[in-house]
């Protein structure tokens, strides 16, 4: 007898697990945004300058991107609820600390705490998601999951947005601080998971991958302001190199590694794991161009530009709920492939633009491009989880997040850098005739030029039009850089991807059931000569019975 009291119990469950570890994953990620739509009133009222500002926002993301794989690890040791509820208390109590203390270093710290505590949150929500539900629907879930977690972003700038229009920036850590809180509690509820024969931590791959991913990252965001021949930059970026191979090194001489490296030889796996990390740069680069363009150049407030990207969650959700389905009949190689070339048209589409342009004409570039990012998003994520055994899920959900957080940080500094040397480049051809008083605050920045623009006023429109003209060649110089980029990962994805499958073992669930089904019926019915109206008995008896005598 079918006890459906348990089965409908279980539905509630999977549900319910599935609510709470999105509703994470969106707090992790809206917080690497929710403070690009604040960086002017928290410059204004602690005295940070530009590089403290980006140490601001990336040193959340840097961190991050360092620990989330020791992260995953220990949650798979200690179990994955526990090392989720402990990050969003750490996330939680750092938040706090910029209500209470609001000088630029309290700052940085604070930032670089919660990133920490986001480094255990962030791969324990997908791991919980795939341990918790059944096979049959992980696919449709790590869609929503992927949906949400490319959302996230314009989700925190929104949120932000909102919240500046009553209150201080303080406000953003509050709300931060508020909905961490209410996802500790929400979290106690979730079914644990963990790997039970899970062997002791590898400490000295921990240590590795912190150094290599943190050396490099810091390469690239330093960079743009040090320039990418400077002496330190270039340390960084060899030192990052070195722990990579160092790391690769101790991963295949150790019984029990932190990750098996040789997973990246599986074509699911490390497909997969590139174009994610082409999405999050590309997604991240982008808004971090588009937000200031609307502010500075189409005169928008905080709130209207975060909400001037919220149309773009909704081409987002709609692709990552049915990409699976479109990957199960066409393949992982085509859909991934599709999804990058998409992003790259929408790119491209704003090279036809100008200073002059409306809002509009830059709406549906983004629409396209988050289309693509919404058709290729899903199917990576499944290709990484499948890939892997479910009792080593807490690892691949790692490097799942730890792709997406080194692009998002890559993509804002290659974006920033561009944008920066062609800025710097064109309105350095005016600055003679600018007072020396004034040549400063315009080579700094588009909002430093503006801002001696409107001093001067009707005397200083040209300089205003000029320096809004120089800003908008950086940013179509970073748009089609990022464009190139998302085009080179796609050419890269053809060879690279699987085609139906994601790896030799492994097919998307409808080939699964659909092979399966074929199998069964072959087998029921081999050897069985039907006659043309069913006969006596019927098909079904006839089948029955052919299967009985072989047993």
């Amino acid at each position: 007898m079918i006890r459906f009291g348990h089965l409908l119990d279980a539905r509630r469950s999977a549900a319910w697990t599935m609510i709470v570890t999105c509703g994470a994953v969106a707090l992790v990620v809206a917080a690497m945004a929710a403070l690009y739509t604040a960086l002017p009133a928290i410059a204004l009222d602690t005295g940070a300058d530009q590089n403290a500002l980006t140490w601001i926002v990336d040193g959340y993301t840097l961190v991050l991107a360092c620990l989330v794989l020791p992260g995953g690890a220990i949650g798979d040791r200690y179990g994955r609820r526990r090392v989720l509820t402990a990050g969003l208390a750490v996330f939680a109590v750092a938040s706090l600390v910029p209500v209470l203390v609001d000088a630029p270093i309290w700052l940085m710290l604070s930032r670089a705490v919660a990133g920490a505590g986001a480094a255990f949150v962030m791969p324990a929500t997908l791991s919980l998601l795939t341990a918790n539900l059944p096979v049959d629907k992980r696919e449709y879930a790590v869609g929503v999951w992927a949906g949400v977690a490319g959302s996230g972003g314009v989700i925190g700038m929104v949120g932000s947005g909102l919240l500046l229009t009553r209150w201080s920036w303080h406000s953003i850590f509050v709300g931060l601080t508020v909905v961490a809180l209410l996802l500790l509690v929400l979290g106690l509820t979730v079914p644990d998971s963990q790997d039970t024969d899970c062997p002791r931590l590898e400490v000295r791959g921990m240590f590795l991958v912190v150094l290599a991913i943190g050396t490099t990252v810091f390469a690239v965001m330093e960079a743009p302001s040090r320039g990418w021949t400077d002496g330190w930059v270039f340390a960084m970026g060899a030192t990052g190199a070195m722990s990579v191979v160092a790391f690769i090194v101790t991963e295949l001489r150790v019984e029990h590694p932190l990750l098996d490296v040789r997973l990246f030889r599986r074509r699911g796996f490390s497909s997969g794991a590139l174009s994610i990390t082409i999405q999050f740069l590309v997604t991240f680069g982008v808004m971090f161009l588009l937000v200031q363009h609307f502010q500075l150049i189409l005169g928008f407030t905080p709130l209207h530009s975060a909400l001037a990207l919220a149309p773009m969650v909704a081409p987002l959700i709609v692709m990552s709920l049915v990409s699976p389905m479109i990957a199960a009949r066409l393949g992982l190689r085509v859909t991934t492939t599709t999804g990058l070339l998409t992003i790259a048209v929408g790119l491209l589409a704003l090279q036809r633009l100008d200073t002059g342009s409306s809002y509009l004409d830059v709406l549906w570039p983004l629409l396209i491009m988050s289309a693509g990012l919404g058709m290729s998003a899903a199917p990576a994520t499944n290709a990484i989880m499948l890939d892997t055994p479910l009792e080593k899920h807490g690892v691949s959900a790692a490097v799942n997040d730890a792709t997406r957080e080194i692009g998002a940080a890559v993509g804002v500094a290659v974006a920033g850098s561009i944008l920066s040397a062609n800025y710097t480049s064109r309105i350095a051809e005016v600055l003679p005739r600018l007072p020396e008083p004034a040549r400063a605050p315009v080579r700094s920045s588009l909002a430093g030029a503006l801002e001696v623009a409107e001093r001067a006023g009707a005397a200083g429109e040209p300089l205003a039009e000029y320096a809004k003209a120089a800003f908008w060649d950086g940013v179509e110089h970073s748009a089609f850089a990022l464009a190139v980029i998302s085009l080179a990962g796609a050419l890269i994805l053809i060879p690279l991807s699987p085609g139906r499958t994601v790896d030799e073992g492994h097919k998307f669930s409808c080939v699964r059931r659909g092979r399966r089904n074929r199998l069964r019926r072959l087998r029921l019915t081999r050897g069985v000569r039907f006659p043309p109206n069913g006969g006596q008995g019927g098909y079904a008896a006839q089948a029955t019975a052919a299967e009985s005598d072989r047993s």
